[in-house]
């Protein structure tokens, strides 16, 4: 089986809890899995046989650690099998969760010269108890405008984890041997 790295890039850590969902189902499936954070990268990624990028958005921004990532790194993003995945509130929304449709997915792979094997858009969890003043108050405030809770002591995790067992089903079958040379 393969070996496989999941590197993500979480503000609040959800995007970790996802990383390591997607990883329990590889592992299920017999693959070896490192799950890393971007800021915490090991040196050798060209170590591993697939590849999966995760990422949170804020404020509609990656952050920048996670964009010198995948363009330092798109010629190894494409030479392998790779994936990527985004989490923001954006996707609670129909018609803006699926890479064709979410605004900040198509962004990213429009700045890069990387084009993943499998990408996908998850809704994200709202937890304004963990959020510092300044950002409760913002991200009310964006909800307010967009039709989202603001109950300041709601907690909301908006993910659809069927959609991300599907997607980590879909990595498990990525075959190295599809992915034309560079």
């Amino acid at each position: 089986m393969a070996r496989i790295l999941i590197v993500f890039s979480s503000v609040d850590g959800h995007t970790r809890s996802i990383s390591e969902f997607i990883a329990a189902r590889l592992r299920h499936a017999g693959h070896q899995v490192q799950v890393q954070s971007v800021d915490e990268l090991p040196a050798t990624p060209e170590d591993y046989d697939s590849l999966v990028v995760g990422a949170s958005i804020r404020y509609g921004k990656y952050r920048p650690a996670l964009l010198a990532f995948t363009q330092k790194h798109a010629g190894l993003l494409n030479s392998r099998p790779s994936a990527f995945f985004s989490v923001n509130l954006v996707a609670r929304k129909p018609g803006r969760d699926t890479p064709a449709t979410n605004p900040y997915v198509k962004k990213l792979l429009s700045q890069t010269r990387w084009r993943p094997a499998e990408a996908a858009v998850f809704a994200g969890k709202l937890d304004y108890p963990r959020y510092r003043p300044v950002d409760r108050w913002i991200i009310r405030l964006i909800m307010w405008m967009t039709g989202g809770p603001t109950a300041p002591a709601s907690v909301r995790d908006f993910t659809d984890w069927q959609k991300v067992e599907a997607f980590a089903a879909r990595i498990a079958r990525l075959d190295p041997a599809r992915i034309p040379p560079p």
